[in-house]
C-alpha cells in the first residue's frame, strides 16, 4: 500500500459555524507520493459528489465518448436536472460541463457506460469504493451514485488518483488522461504556484431521506505546479449551518487562501 493510502488520523481543525470545519486537508508529491501536509481524518470515505467528474472525464475519453473539449455537444432536454441555473439549460460540451458542473450532462455519460464500466474503471483507478448501484431499492446509480449515495471515496484515495492522473500512471492511454486534465479548470496562482481542481458539494441524508442542508460537504480536489514539481491536494469541509454558497466553492477559496500556509508548513 502506497504512502498515501497510510495516515494518522489527527483532531479536525474548527473555523467559524459559518464555514463549518475541515474534515481534511492533504497535500502531497504526486511523483513520490509522500504526504507533505495532513490534517484531519483523512481516511474516511464520503461522497465524491461533482468531484467525481475529474474521474468520469478520464472514463469518457478512455471509451471514446468523449472526444475534445467541444465535442460532444450534447442538447438539454426537459426533464434534465436544471437546479444549476441558467447554464444547466443549455448545450453542453464537455469544456461548459467541467466548468458549470452539469449533472445532467454527467448522467449521459454515465448511461452510456453503465454501472459494469463505470466500476471496471473506478476499481481500476482505486477509486474509492467503486459502487456505482445508487440508492437503494432505487435503480439510479446511473443517475446519482456520486452524490450523497452509494460510491464514495476518502481525502486519501482522491490523492492517489490524482497523484496517478498527473503523473499518468492511470491504466488508460495518455491521451485520455490529458484531455481530461485539460477540461480541469485553474482556480488561482499563489507564490508561483498554479492551482488547477474540481469542486464538490453535496448533503447528509435524515432519516427520512431529506438532505440536511445545514451540514452540507464541500470538496476541492486538484493539484499545483511549480518549477517542474507537481503536488495534488485534497480538502473536505463539512458546515455546521446552511450557507448561501456551496461547500465546494467555499472549500476552494479557503484551499487558495491558504495554500501559501500550507507549502510552508510542508517545507517548500
Amino acid at each position: 500500500m502506497s504512502a498515501l493510502m497510510v495516515a494518522a488520523v489527527l483532531a479536525l481543525g474548527v473555523q467559524s459555524p459559518a464555514l463549518g470545519r475541515d474534515l481534511c486537508t492533504i497535500v502531497a508529491d504526486a511523483s513520490t507520493r509522500a504526504i507533505l501536509h495532513q490534517e484531519g481524518n483523512c481516511e474516511t470515505r464520503g461522497t465524491p459528489a461533482s468531484t467525481f467528474k475529474i474521474a468520469l472525464a478520464v472514463m469518457g475519453f478512455a471509451d471514446g465518448i468523449l472526444i475534445s473539449s467541444e465535442v460532444p455537444k450534447l442538447p438539454f432536454k426537459q426533464g434534465y436536472a436544471d437546479w444549476g441555473g441558467a447554464a444547466w439549460k443549455e448545450d453542453a460540451t464537455p469544456a461548459r460541463w467541467m466548468e458549470h458542473s452539469i449533472v445532467w450532462y454527467s448522467q449521459r455519460l454515465a448511461e452510456a457506460m453503465g454501472a459494469e464500466r463505470l466500476g471496471l474503471h473506478a476499481r481500476n483507478f482505486g477509486y474509492g469504493n467503486a459502487d456505482f448501484s445508487g440508492d437503494p431499492g432505487k435503480n439510479n446509480g446511473l443517475e446519482r451514485a456520486w452524490i450523497s449515495s452509494s460510491l464514495a471515496i476518502s481525502p486519501l484515495e482522491q490523492a492517489a488518483f490524482l497523484a496517478a492522473l498527473v503523473e499518468g500512471t492511470l491504466p488508460v492511454s495518455a491521451e485520455a488522461m490529458a484531455g481530461a486534465m485539460a477540461l480541469v479548470e485553474e482556480a488561482g496562482t499563489v507564490d508561483g504556484w498554479r492551482i488547477f481542481g474540481k469542486t464538490g458539494s453535496a448533503y447528509p441524508r435524515n432519516r427520512d431521506e431529506s438532505f440536511d442542508r445545514a451540514r452540507g460537504w464541500g470538496w476541492f480536489v486538484g493539484w499545483a505546479e511549480k518549477g517542474g514539481q507537481t503536488l495534488v491536494f485534497a480538502r473536505l469541509a463539512q458546515d455546521e449551518e446552511r450557507h448561501p454558497v456551496s461547500g465546494g466553492l467555499r472549500a476552494r477559496d479557503a484551499l487558495v487562501r491558504d495554500w501559501a500556509g500550507l507549502i510552508r508548513a510542508a517545507g517548500l
